[in-house]
């Protein structure tokens, strides 16, 4: 989807002269004045955000009171605001930081200074990149590497110099001494020479005559830093003027180096290489950016084809499993065998679902698709994987479900029955492990709205981290623990509307997590039904 004159831009920018700026150009490139939007930082941003409809933000990197980063991770957060397309403006050089906002969810990133042509391009694959749906891994990779449209030939990506000169035989000299290495654009006054420069397809450097008829070198170095799309090109006065005060006044206007007639080759291509250079590392920076963002794009679109296909074989193993561990004709060799492959099934899909969830979780991407879960059959298939698991320390797990009447539906949350699974597996292998030998760990579930479910183990967690018990990495006198088991249960319960909770008896020696999800209402049944 191109930008149009109905396409609502957000400018976010703490100076006012780079709105106007990068407003001039959305314009010049299809925008209408009307549609485009102005925040001063990212709370401003926020605020426009959500009171105005909004297509697309582009948004200064460094800013006060909110930067673009802070922008973009709030914007993520937003279930409203998740999927707007937002592309970073920056000077950044920092990989490392580049590399956070696209773990963010960043739309494109964009380095100054950038022409009118760049500007359009990332807006425009902003606005059109959608989460695709692919059928297979390697239909992913060919999209990956099919030739874009816009991929240039090798001609077309060769710096271009402007030559600027009234004299014949010096256009002609200068084309000649460049046209081996850069594309060599001529204009032989200065009002040709502005035309080029203020077009969608300005050059990557100007080598400027001052005495010209009509309009001087002075005067277009001028009016080129009044022109969004030339400002900042580089120039380099060719000039038989001498003098101090005509060297300052080209500086004042923007000149990075003089170089007097008679042209001298061997100081003017050296010179103009070495501008070039600093063109070239800065499109090179544009280019590794656009492929840490592509590359991201394409291992997240990779990695979640491949999740989906382990997820929906491993689910109907599971399924499986269980139905043949339930149908009373295995032995008791067998049953255990069973149960087995189902902890194994059931270890590889919590992986499978902390790996991919909680990423989009964590950067505010995921959306609940909320079903009807039976948590009652979920622990008592926790709970009797892990009576096998614990077995050695002799321990007692138990699951205290109430029981519905005869006849009566069994009780049931709202939510994702994968993410319960990886939840309750999580606390339930937390306070095995805890728990100390020949102890009981006590799984209950209470009937009331919200449900409740409540694991309880003998134990204590250490005084120093019960404050931070559910934050991330924290974990102490636990050999290889990584302090991510807790965290993640945090997340998969908040990302199904419930809630979780400790609660440390120091008197009795106990240790009780509580999980509340929401109950599925009859309400709720009729609707998924």
């Amino acid at each position: 989807m191109p930008i149009t004159n109905k396409t609502i831009i957000l400018v976010v920018d703490d100076f006012e002269s780079m709105r106007k700026v990068t407003s001039n150009q959305l314009q010049a490139i299809g925008a209408n004045s009307k549609n485009i939007l102005q925040a001063k930082d990212g709370a401003e941003a926020l605020r426009v955000l959500r009171n105005h409809p909004v297509d697309i933000v582009l948004s200064d990197w460094n800013m006060p009171v909110m930067t673009g980063l802070d922008l973009l991770i709030a914007v993520r957060a937003d279930a409203k605001l998740s999927h707007m397309p937002l592309v970073m403006v920056t000077a950044e050089a920092e990989r490392s930081r580049v590399e956070q906002a696209i773990a963010n969810g960043v739309s494109g990133l964009l380095v100054k200074p950038y022409s009118p042509v760049a500007l359009a391009d990332r807006v425009n694959k902003a606005l059109s990149w959608r989460p695709r749906k692919i059928n297979s891994v390697e239909a992913t990779v060919e999209h990956a590497i099919e030739p874009s449209a816009s991929v240039q030939s090798k001609e077309a990506t060769r710096p271009t110099i402007l030559v600027v000169d009234d004299t014949p035989d010096n256009l002609h000299l200068m084309s000649q001494l460049f046209k081996d290495e850069y594309r060599v654009r001529i204009a032989h006054n200065g009002e040709k020479a502005l035309e080029i420069c203020t077009s969608n397809s300005p050059p990557d450097l100007v080598l400027l005559d001052i005495m010209m008829p009509d309009i001087d070198g002075f005067e277009v170095a001028k009016r080129m830093r009044e022109h969004p799309n030339s400002e900042t090109i580089p120039v380099i006065f060719v000039t038989a003027m001498t003098d101090q005060d005509a060297r300052l006044k080209g500086l004042e206007l923007g000149a990075v180096d003089f170089v007097t007639k008679p042209i001298d080759p061997t100081v003017l291509i050296p010179r103009v290489r070495n501008f070039i250079r600093f063109v070239n590392l800065r499109k090179q920076l544009q280019a590794d950016y656009d492929d840490m963002l592509e590359m991201a794009k394409l291992k997240e679109d990779v990695d979640h084809i491949t999740r989906h296909d382990l997820k929906g074989p491993l689910a109907g193993v599971i399924g499986m499993v269980q139905a043949m561990a339930d149908d009373g004709s295995t032995n008791r060799k067998q049953f255990e065998q069973l149960k087995l492959v189902e902890e194994t099934a059931l270890q590889v899909l919590n992986m499978i679902n902390l790996s991919s969830e909680l990423f989009k979780i964590e950067t505010g991407r995921f959306k609940l698709d909320a079903q009807p879960v039976k948590i009652g059959d979920i622990l008592r298939r926790i709970v009797e994987v892990s009576r096998t698991t614990y077995n050695e320390k002799h321990l007692t797990v138990s699951v205290d479900t109430d029981v519905a009447a005869v006849g009566d539906e069994p009780l049931q949350s709202i939510g994702d029955a994968m993410l319960c699974y990886s939840l309750f597996q999580n606390l339930i292998k937390n306070s095995c492990e805890a728990a100390p030998e020949k102890t009981r760990v006590v799984v209950t579930l209470v009937d009331e709205n919200p449900i409740l479910i409540k694991i309880q183990n003998k134990g204590t967690v250490p005084g120093a981290i019960r404050e931070r018990f559910f934050e991330k990495y924290v974990t102490q006198g636990k050999p290889g623990g990584t302090g991510l088991g807790t965290y993640s249960a945090r997340l998969l319960a908040e990302a199904q509307n419930g809630q979780i909770a400790l609660d440390v008896s120091d008197e009795e020696n106990t240790t009780t997590i509580t999980v509340s999800l929401p109950r599925l209402m009859e309400v709720d049944a009729k609707k998924t039904t």
